[in-house]
């Protein structure tokens, strides 16, 4: 298969499918005498598990080690079990994160009055500082 083939298989561009071997996350594919790219099923299968990966939220770097035990037959599923648990703790603290922030913000918005006057209480505490009536910075 060439590379725009691969692409349709796998939902991918073809740009992203040279950077993730450029990458090192995927198995390089064979080369012809032309320089073409020859690929093989098992590729398909290694580009699939990358982009279901990324979906999920893995990094490259976490791709790149799930590759690594997709082509270990002497993986063991508790190690992937415990990345995947790992990585939902992950995306749980960052979701917490997340909520706080978005309660700051109303919490920032409920204090400015919205209207036409340059006085912003949001401006003002994200600069750390306070604005007097008389223009002069506090």
């Amino acid at each position: 298969m060439n590379i725009s083939d691969v692409a349709k298989k796998t939902g991918l561009t073809s740009k992203a499918i040279r950077f993730y071997e450029e990458k090192g996350v995927v198995t390089p594919p064979s080369r012809s005498d032309n320089g073409y790219r020859h690929y093989a099923a098992h590729h398909i299968d290694e580009l699939n598990l990358l982009r279901q990966a990324r979906q999920v939220g893995f990094t490259l770097e976490e791709c790149r080690e799930l590759v690594t035990l997709f082509n270990d037959p002497a993986r063991h599923s508790a190690d992937v079990k415990a990345r995947t648990l790992q990585k939902a703790d992950e995306i749980a603290a960052h979701i917490e994160e997340l909520h706080a922030m978005r309660a700051r913000l109303l919490e920032l918005a409920e204090a400015c009055p919205g209207d036409d006057s340059a006085e912003c209480p949001i401006i003002n505490h994200l600069a750390g500082c306070c604005h007097h009536a008389d223009g002069k910075r506090g």
